[in-house]
């Protein structure tokens, strides 16, 4: 029954479910908390007995309907992970880390064999994932199980094939709402944070790419999973180029060991987001026009890289799309969202050059890297673009080995303090690189 170590579902989700029967353990899914209020053992949330009674009197949570109903007259079934066993795994990776890089390397190995948690803080395209790879093959080697988590599945869908590449002959799967491979047993596991809540006590490692990222940050069901799915003694390890407000309160407190990398492998300094007027940008795609100086913007860039463009909502950007056209009749574009069903297509094709132009919402702000391009901001001065967003936008930019001159340009009729943060941000990190001796250049 390994399909239930460190697992914690329900009967239908079960393959082997005679077996189960005989083997598994069974836990409550939800718990009262009093007279009035009821909890689901699965996300954590508390519901009001009232509003979540079905016809036949039992309880079901609705908060994480989406992984299946939940209601009282269901068990959990589960197993307990196995001890660990130590093992040889093979090792593929042939990079090397640079000096800033090792050093965050090192702080995590040591946190790991100390069974402590840690929040790497580095800024975008400093190489996070290949800051992992000697951690991973140690906790591997000593029978550990390890997750590796994010919100985002366009991350896992990145993640997983490097992940596989540096460990070719360990088993390893990659879990998400769409997937359609059968779950099985494997010390190593990629993951959507939502597919945690289905984990109980498993992972003696467990990291958490793009902390900071919707739906993660601040989405207590979430936290939750997270809790639920690691083994009382282990290691929680946070990613982030953009922490949280709570997490830097837990540094400054000493409750959370951190290492901070300001600094990218190649030794530059991060593009620094340049402020342009576009006035009334908003009525004018509206109008089906593409602003004067958005034009102007592209025509420049385009002449030296590909053009991502940040638009603030879907409609305005498809509305854009046709404007933008007219301009470039030549040239070859696109537009993609989260709900587009050729979103990955997308992807590959403007990683693979046969996009110059590609319109996207804030779906593409984290998890992707394209060579040679530049970046515009569409009205950064609109709410959907926070602080994090625009730090994560602007490092889109230069984070391949070789130059191609990239700029970021933030195209407003108002300047916010989001706006401001941002710019401020990459300049501290540019400062600190400098200062440590990490980057190169001024």
């Amino acid at each position: 029954m390994k399909e239930l170590w460190g697992r914690k579902v329900l009967k239908k989700e079960i393959e082997h479910i005679e077996q189960a029967e005989r083997q598994s353990q069974k836990l409550v899914t939800m718990q009262d908390v009093n007279e009035k209020t009821i909890q689901c053992l699965r996300c954590g949330q508390l519901h009001n007995k009232n509003t979540v009674q079905l016809a036949n009197r039992h309880y079901f949570c609705p908060a994480c309907i989406q992984l299946g109903r939940v209601d009282t007259s269901h068990e959990f079934y589960h197993l307990p992970e196995p001890n660990p066993v130590k093992r040889t795994v093979n090792f593929a990776w042939e990079g090397q880390l640079t000096e800033g890089q090792q050093a965050v390397s090192n702080d995590l190995l040591e946190s790991v064999k100390k069974g402590e948690s840690r929040m790497i803080w580095a800024v975008t395209g400093a190489g996070k994932t290949e800051m992992l790879f000697e951690t991973i093959h140690y906790s591997l080697e000593h029978g550990f199980r390890v997750g590796i988590a994010s919100p985002r599945v366009d991350v896992c869908l990145e993640l997983f094939p490097r992940i596989q590449a540096v460990f070719p002959e360990e088993p390893t799967i990659l879990l998400h709402g769409k997937m359609e491979e059968q779950y099985r047993y494997t010390k190593l596991v990629v993951c959507t944070t939502h597919q945690l809540l289905r984990f109980f006590q498993a992972f003696d490692v467990l990291i958490i790419d793009e902390v900071d990222a919707f739906p993660f940050v601040d989405n207590e069901l979430l936290q939750y999973g997270v809790g639920q799915a690691i083994k009382q003694t282990s290691s929680l390890v946070y990613l982030t180029a953009t922490p949280t407000k709570e997490l830097t309160k837990k540094t400054a407190q000493n409750k959370l060991k951190t290492s901070i990398l300001p600094a990218r492998y190649h030794r530059r300094v991060l593009p620094v987001p340049k402020l342009k007027w576009c006035s009334k940008w908003h009525e004018k795609i509206k109008k089906g026009n593409s602003p004067r100086t958005l034009v102007t913007k592209i025509r420049t860039l385009v002449t030296k890289n590909d053009v991502l463009i940040f638009c603030p909502s879907i409609s305005l950007m498809e509305k854009l799309k046709e404007a933008v056209e007219k301009h470039f009749p030549e040239v070859p574009l696109a537009c993609v969202h989260s709900q587009d069903p050729e979103r990955l297509e997308k992807v590959l094709k403007m990683r693979n050059k046969e996009y110059r132009i590609l319109l996207t919402s804030t779906i593409l702000e984290r998890g992707v890297t394209f060579d040679g391009v530049s970046v515009i901001v569409l009205g950064a001065n609109h709410d959907v673009f926070a602080t994090s967003a625009l730090v994560q936008i602007a490092g889109r930019v230069d984070r391949r080995k070789e130059f191609t001159a990239g700029e970021v340009w933030f195209l407003h009729d108002g300047c916010t303090k989001a706006m401001k943060e941002a710019i401020k941000q990459i300049k501290k990190m540019n400062t600190l690189g400098i200062e440590r001796g990490l980057i190169d250049e001024m």
